[in-house]
């Protein structure tokens, strides 16, 4: 049975990570707005009852094979914004698990080393659901592996690579990547790959293939020969509307927006959307701050960072500066007893700061929230049909906005569902009935491809 209990809300970049500002903002007991036509009590038990009857799915979650290991897992409450605990308490049924590997050089030894990282990966999803917590989690590799493991009472995951890197110039990887349980992976990502040209040429005025590669193209071709998904959320424009044209089979975006509410790269224009609409795919609006809405993102960073500088001033305890590679270093470089220390005063610092930042930056420049989600949600069915939207948060991977910050809190979406009027069979679609529908039409016709190979 699915738990819907709210946790304390976190907002979507930690202390840890800008100074930090990892702060766990105090628990509230009422929803993220005020209903607007249905007494509160009233609608939040009407959601509740939809969110236990639907599939929820969320199409992108990072991971770090750290936390797969016996001692250190997802069984546990860790500080990942996925884990076990946090889904069960916030009714999230299905977690893609992302197989990510950062582009690196387009040479023999920067792919060997790309398919070691995703391989780990692979290995350390494959020891979850088989070793860790097979009475909890079981992989799916089909819209009924859902529907069974759902029915079963325990959480389901599934397999997505985020960038094709990996595959180097080895097409016969297609199929040992699907043979190893991936149901869905995306030519590039921020970088060109030897696939496909990423969203990040746009920015830097560089184009490498102009599109696709020609081996980007047989890869493709590969994809629906086995019943990959095609994923066009980070591949250039150029490349998306080229995938988009040439694929036998519907594409998803795993974690995108809608261009036309916020003008990021990352985000697919109406010339994108309508084009996979009219290949019967899906995009998985993505609850990631500055994809949703960067003015706003970009007041409340800055507001919250004053507020950090401040407090941190006040209690005379001196940050760690820099990026985070650089704050690691640092603490890397410290004494055991020098890294207590420091974190202690951190968690001094975190308690005001959290204080502070709901008293006086939130009601001022409030964060971007669930809203703001359902905001470009609204606009991709108006622009799209109901059939060809879903929900992804890009969860451990920089996604989470107030409201949905980590899995504990997935309630809430269905939650600002409800209460913009869409019904329960338009949340079923939403949250799962799109994807799977895609997944179902993907495999269809890999099965026709290879029997038309025989």
């Amino acid at each position: 049975m699915k738990q819907n209990t709210r946790s304390c809300w976190k907002p979507a970049f930690h202390l840890s990570s800008v100074v930090a500002l990892a702060v766990s903002m105090a628990c509230g007991s009422e929803p993220v707005v005020e209903p607007v036509s249905e007494p509160a009590a009233d609608l939040i038990e009407r959601a509740r009852g939809i969110h236990e009857r639907v599939i929820t799915l969320d199409t992108h979650d990072d991971i770090n094979p750290v936390n797969f290991t016996s001692e250190h897992n997802y069984t546990m409450d860790l500080d990942t914004q996925v884990s076990l605990p946090k889904m069960e308490r916030g009714g999230l049924d299905v977690t893609w698990l992302i197989v990510f590997v950062r582009q690196g050089d387009l040479t023999p030894e920067g792919f060997s080393d790309a398919y070691q990282q995703a391989i780990a990966k692979f290995d350390a999803i494959h020891r979850l659901t088989e070793e860790i917590a097979p009475d909890r989690i079981e992989l799916a590799l089909t819209s009924d592996d859902v529907r069974r493991i759902v029915g079963s009472g325990k959480k389901v995951a599934m397999i997505g690579v985020e960038n094709g890197y990996p595959i180097g110039a080895d097409v016969s990887r297609v199929k040992e990547f699907w043979d190893r349980g991936a149901r869905y992976m995306s030519l590039a990502h921020n970088g060109h790959s030897q696939l496909a040209d990423s969203n990040t040429g746009e920015a830097l005025g560089e184009v490498l293939h102009g599109g696709l590669s020609d081996l980007g193209r047989v890869v493709m071709g590969e994809m629906n020969r086995w019943g990959l998904i095609i994923d066009i959320s980070h591949p250039s424009k150029e490349a998306n509307l080229e995938a988009i044209a040439l694929s036998r089979a519907p594409v998803i975006a795993s974690h995108s927006a809608a261009r036309a509410l916020n003008d990021h790269r990352r985000n697919l224009d109406d010339e994108q959307l309508l084009a996979l609409k009219a290949n019967g795919g899906v995009v998985q609006t993505v609850a990631f701050a500055g994809y949703l809405n960067g003015p706003k993102d970009t007041a409340y960073r800055q507001a919250s960072q004053e507020v950090v500088r401040e407090v941190a001033e006040t209690m005379d305890f001196a940050l760690i500066a820099g990026g985070g590679r650089q704050r690691f270093a640092a603490l890397q470089a410290m004494s055991p007893e020098e890294r207590d220390t420091y974190r202690t005063g951190l968690a001094a610092v975190e308690e005001v700061v959290a204080e502070r930042l709901e008293t006086d930056v939130d009601p001022v420049t409030p964060p971007v929230d669930v809203g703001d989600l359902v905001d470009h949600i609204d606009y991709l069915v108006e622009l799209m049909g109901i059939e060809h939207v879903g929900i992804s948060s890009d969860f451990d991977g920089g996604g989470g906005v107030k409201g949905w910050d980590d899995a504990s809190e997935t309630f809430n979406v269905t939650l600002e569902l409800v209460r913009r009027g869409y019904t329960e069979a338009e949340i079923g679609l939403l949250w799962s009935g799109n994807l799977l529908r895609v997944l179902d039409d993907v495999q269809a016709v890999a099965a026709e491809i290879q029997a038309g190979d025989q």
